[in-house]
């Protein structure tokens, strides 16, 4: 396993998505254009992140999730700790009904323990 400093943080999204997140500092994204691909560019994207040893966090639009929760499912049941991959709202909104249960189970499961938010 690489030292943290050195894992990457990526994300998959859309246009929007991932130009807010560079405005943020994160230069390395796969950006899904197009709406009959969505899927297989998807799957895709996340099957070679999920191949790197240098990639610590996965940001997808939640929208996007549904295609791969097969791949999810098997990196949180992987023995590896990265890549840990965050679902996040698109601008139509949430599926979760709170999402800060979903993000405070998501730490507890990633990092072993509860954090405050």
């Amino acid at each position: 396993m690489m030292p943290i400093r050195h894992l990457d943080i990526v994300v998959i999204g859309d246009e929007e998505l991932v130009n807010e997140l560079r405005l943020a500092g994160i230069s390395k994204h796969y950006m899904i254009k197009g709406d009959h691909d969505v899927p297989e560019n998807v799957r895709k994207a996340l099957t070679e992140l999920m191949a790197r040893p240098d990639v610590g966090i996965v940001i997808i639009l939640e929208d996007y999730a549904e295609y791969v929760e097969d791949l999810v499912t098997q990196v949180k049941k992987g023995k590896g700790t990265t890549p840990v991959i965050v679902q996040v709202p698109s601008k139509f909104g949430t599926k979760y009904p709170d999402i800060r249960e979903y993000y405070r189970e998501l730490i507890r499961e990633s990092i072993g323990f509860e954090v405050e938010i």
